[in-house]
Formats: structure tokens, sequence, C-alpha cells
């Protein structure tokens, strides 16, 4: 009989279901930012054309500007940390763990997030010239010839910052649980 009563009180526990609310945020935000991140990466990873503009070849690929490859592998790599910090996340809370870890994960969440925010906007910054030139420099806009390609990176671009605002909730979050360590 004490064993059932211990459940339940352990159940209607505020601070376990207050536990649970935050596992549950984390998995769900996590699993969020895994998808941001690997749709922002495979749409700049497959984004090409080519066109022909007064008889030249014009092609448009993202290997081709090295903010481009930043944001790839910068998403890239969010993505696969985004998918272990989830699994570690789970594991971790779904066993008790020590609260010290939320400073860990509060950590890593910053990190990537600073990733992603600079990815974006290193991508913004080139895809805004590419859209728009810049006539001091004496620059073209190319987005009028190759526009399929600027679609894609502009949809990219934009996944990419859905994802760095889902690291900002889980940074949040993070830095708010981990101020729940008591030294």
């Amino acid at each position: 009989m004490e064993i059932i009563y211990e459940t339940k009180a352990r159940l209607q526990d505020p601070i376990h279901g207050r536990q649970k609310c935050f596992i549950s945020g984390q998995v769900l935000f996590r699993s969020l930012a895994v998808a941001a991140a690997m749709v922002a990466t495979w749409l700049m990873a497959t984004s090409k054309q080519s066109t022909e503009f007064f008889g030249i070849q014009i092609r448009a690929v993202y290997s081709d500007s090295p903010d481009f490859k930043f944001f790839v592998y910068a998403n890239g790599i969010a993505c696969v940390s985004s998918l272990v910090s989830l699994l570690t996340v789970y594991v971790l809370y779904r066993k008790g763990s020590n609260p010290s870890n939320y400073f860990y994960v509060f950590l890593h969440d910053l990190i990537i997030m600073a990733l992603v925010m600079a990815a974006s906007v290193a991508a913004s910054a080139i895809g805004y010239v590419g859209a728009y030139g810049n006539t001091h420099t004496g620059w073209m806009s190319i987005c009028d010839q190759v526009d399929k390609f600027c679609h894609r990176a502009s949809d990219s671009i934009i996944f990419s910052y859905l994802a760095f605002f889902i690291y900002l909730i889980l940074t949040v979050l993070s830095a708010n649980e981990s101020r729940q360590i008591q030294v």
C-alpha cells in the first residue's frame, strides 16, 4: 500500500510534473530544430541552375560561394548535433540526471544557436547581393537569370532562420533550467 501511495504522491509532485514538461518541450523543440536545419541544408545543397545569358553560360550552385558553403556546413552540423543532443537529453532526463547537466545543455544550445545565426546572416548577405546587386562595386544581380536557384536559396535561408529561433527558445529554456542548480 505504501508503494502505491508513494507513486501517486510522486506523480502529483509539482517538481516531477515540471520535469516532465521540460523533457517534453526539449524533445519537441529539438525535433523541430533537426527538421528545420535538415530542410535548410537539403534545399541549399541541392539548389543549382544553369542558363545562358547573351551567349555566356551562367551556372549557379551553392559551392561557388564560400558563404553558402558555410551555410550548408553550419546547418548540417546543427542538424547532426541536434540529433545527438535529442538522444542525450532524452536519456539523461529519463534516468533522472544530475542538475549540473542542464548547464552543459545550455552551452550546447548557445553555441549551436550562434553558429546557425552566423550562417543565416552570411547567406542572407550574399543572397541580397545576388538578388539586387551592388552598383557601387559593379556587382550585377544574378537572380534575374537564375531565379530557380535564388528561390530555393531564399527558402533555405527562411528555414535556417526558423532553426535559429527554435535554438533561441531552447537556449532560453536551458538557461532557465540551469538557473535551478543549487551551488
